[in-house]
């Protein structure tokens, strides 16, 4: 790989193309991108705002011929640490509409990494945690190292897992995908490569760059091939995601309602864990 360019147009998301050659031929107009969540003084913990960055991200990737691939990965010491709670727990009880728009946001993003054509490896540096694991998870292969920290934390701070419980069960199955979703633990990495949630484990200094050996590998696949096959796996849980953005925002507005959430989201933030 030649040097890479950055687009630092964006404050929480910062995209880095790393040119890649096809056939042994080096052509500055192939590309990977590196998309890189980028608040890691909050653990890469994401807003609305910063995933609307996100998908704008994504998208322009996803849009364009000359990229070959996509490398997610998170700045600092973590991949992302999921929903930043100092938003979510100012949601009044009586607002159904935000409770079901904040579902919908999470909706467009995952419909948007799951609707990339081309290969998208996770470089999982550190924390994956509850709507951040998630997201990990909807990558096509992810690369981490010992010390990772990832799974499905929510229910302890009243969140109720309902995409989680989709997003995991293709993975992990009926009984682990009830462990992680009703007690919130936490697994590190070895687990989580035994249990399949991570591909392959790597020395940490090394997690950035064997995901972009990864997507570089993948990029000299053929695109057609790569996209059908990608295509025809979206097809078989489709209908899935979209049963679990459903129930998630009828679940959702119920248990906002109670305020249960806010009062542990408050909790939390207070220092008060679980």
């Amino acid at each position: 790989m030649s040097r890479p360019s950055t687009d630092t147009a964006t404050s929480t998301v910062t995209v880095t193309r790393h040119p890649v050659s096809v056939d042994g031929t080096a052509e500055e107009a192939l590309h990977l991108a590196e998309v890189t969540l980028d608040r890691p003084d909050k653990l890469n913990a994401w807003t609305a705002a910063m995933r609307a960055e996100l998908v704008a991200a994504l998208t322009e990737a996803g849009a364009d011929d000359r990229c070959r691939g996509v490398v997610l990965t998170g700045a600092g010491r973590a991949f992302c640490a999921g929903q930043d709670l100092a938003e979510t727990a100012a949601i009044d009880p009586d607002d159904h509409a935000a409770a079901e728009a904040w579902i919908d946001d999470f909706g467009l993003l995952f419909r948007t990494v799951r609707g990339l054509d081309k290969p998208v490896i996770a470089a999982v540096n550190g924390v994956a945690a509850g709507s951040g694991f998630q997201f990990a998870l909807l990558a096509d292969l992810r690369i981490g190292h010992a010390g990772v920290r990832m799974g499905q934390p929510e229910v302890l701070s009243g969140i109720p897992s309902i995409t989680g419980i989709w997003a995991m069960r293709g993975i992990l199955g009926r009984a682990k995908t009830t462990e992680f979703a009703l007690t919130g633990r936490l697994v590190h990495g070895e687990e989580a490569l035994r249990l399949g949630l991570l591909n392959r484990l790597v020395d940490a200094d090394r997690v950035k760059e064997e995901a972009l050996l990864e997507a570089t590998r993948l990029a000299q696949l053929p695109p057609g091939a790569v996209a059908l096959t990608k295509g025809r796996l979206r097809e078989l849980d489709d209908a899935g995601l979209d049963e679990a953005i459903e129930a998630a925002k009828k679940v959702h507005v119920a248990a906002y309602a109670t305020g249960e959430p806010q009062r542990e989201m408050a909790r939390f933030l207070a220092g008060r864990r679980r």
